[in-house]
């Protein structure tokens, strides 16, 4: 059986330290929202983001003239603009998030690029609590369309196991179980060709 996989879609925006090449990146993504059908309204507004940047060009033009405090200034003035531009980041991953099947065109169409997550799959063994205190949810990776399962814990370090029920489904609920101890969980898989190896073993604080 297939394990559960998801492809998350994220912005990727690499901002550059040196202010020249900051303004033509900024540049580049106020451009690229400017009327753009995915994007219609910008936040922070594009009229923000025009005014954060034409305060660095300023700023930076001012600090060739070497005069006291120009550096000063340009850099708070950077320091505001790539704020805006994360903030701007933020929004368009959330309006990706809400449309994932053109997450990757609203993000290219923003002036940014695309990142994706490898895939995520599901862990072969999972030890949760449960919603009564003393109770923990084991859920295993499926071995095979017919399989059953068999579960033990134990309180000793894995010196001693107690059997719980077995299952036909890969997952059990475990009740019980003595409160503010470190318990030990373990699986293993019995398909047609017989018994497998009992899984690694997960310990939990029991609530």
């Amino acid at each position: 059986m297939s394990s559960t996989k998801q492809n998350l879609v994220f912005v990727a925006l690499k901002l550059p330290l040196p202010v020249p090449q900051l303004i033509k990146v900024a540049q580049a993504i106020i451009a690229a929202l400017t009327g753009n059908p995915h994007i219609p309204n910008p936040n922070p507004p594009l009229s923000a983001l025009t005014g954060a940047l034409a305060t660095l060009v300023t700023t930076e033009a001012a600090t060739k003239t070497r005069a006291a405090g120009t550096v000063e200034a340009r850099n708070v003035a950077r320091t505001t603009l790539l704020s805006m531009l994360h903030a701007t980041k933020a929004s368009v991953q959330q309006i990706a998030d809400a449309n994932p099947e053109q997450a990757a065109a609203i993000i290219t169409s923003a002036g940014m690029a695309v990142r994706k997550t490898a895939a995520r799959t599901k862990a072969p063994f999972e030890v949760k609590h449960g919603a009564v205190s003393g109770t923990v949810h084991l859920v295993a990776k499926a071995a095979a369309v017919r399989a059953s399962y068999e579960w033990e814990w134990s309180v000793d370090g894995g010196k001693t196991w107690t059997p719980a029920s077995p299952t036909l489904q890969s997952k059990t609920e475990i009740a019980g179980l003595p409160v503010s101890a470190v318990v030990q969980f373990r699986f293993r898989a019995i398909t047609k060709t017989g018994a497998g190896d009992w899984s690694q073993a997960i310990s939990l604080l029991v609530k």
